[in-house]
């Protein structure tokens, strides 16, 4: 049996996995079919399903909304009222549920607050969206994106600060000594 926690004024239905030390605040809502891994939160205001599949450690902040479509891996930052859409021409009087476009959110990334994610889209492992920038392709992994529509500005690393890369492309992150290479436009971790 897991273990987690939601609010009393949040609704969790049926047919529902939440794994241990996840925790569901205040107004929030989780649809049926929808799968939660270990070690999440979910702050106010948030809708998450039907059949969305969350990762562990994710961190879902105010006022947001993770549609079927959506599939988010581990660690992921969702940043306060940021937006996913899940079709790509939305009419009211036009049902398109089988329009859905499938949205992947790859390991550790962060997207900033007020962002906006269009559907069918992939945001790689690590990259960081910043607050207000919107999303209309794929992201790479590491990168470093901002703006409407949003360019990427440069790269970043595992615990998020700015990669500068040396005449040998090879950066360093003094944080955790983690070292990175940039080679083809594309960004790999190297050994520590």
């Amino acid at each position: 049996m897991s273990n987690y926690f939601a609010h009393e004024s949040s609704y969790v239905d049926d047919n529902v996995k939440i794994g241990n030390n996840t925790k569901i605040w205040h107004f929030s809502h989780v649809l049926s079919g929808t799968t939660i891994g270990y070690n999440c939160s979910f702050g106010q205001n948030c809708v998450v399903g039907p059949k969305v599949n969350i990762g562990n450690g994710v961190k879902v902040q105010n006022n947001i909304s993770i549609y079927e479509g959506v599939e988010v891996e581990d660690d992921v930052f969702l940043g306060p009222s940021m937006v996913f859409t899940n079709v790509i021409n939305p009419r009211s009087f036009i049902v398109r549920k089988e329009e859905f476009k499938i949205t992947l959110l790859k390991k550790g990334c962060s997207i900033g607050a007020n962002a906006t994610v269009v559907c069918g889209n992939t945001i790689g492992r690590y990259a960081l969206v910043g607050a207000g920038s919107v999303i209309n392709k794929d992201v790479k992994d590491f990168a470093l994106m901002v703006g409407v529509p949003a360019r990427q500005i440069g790269w970043v690393s595992i615990s998020g600060n700015r990669l500068n890369f040396d005449e040998n492309n090879i950066a360093v992150d003094t944080f955790d000594n983690t070292k990175y290479k940039l080679e083809n436009n594309e960004v790999s971790l190297l050994e520590k």
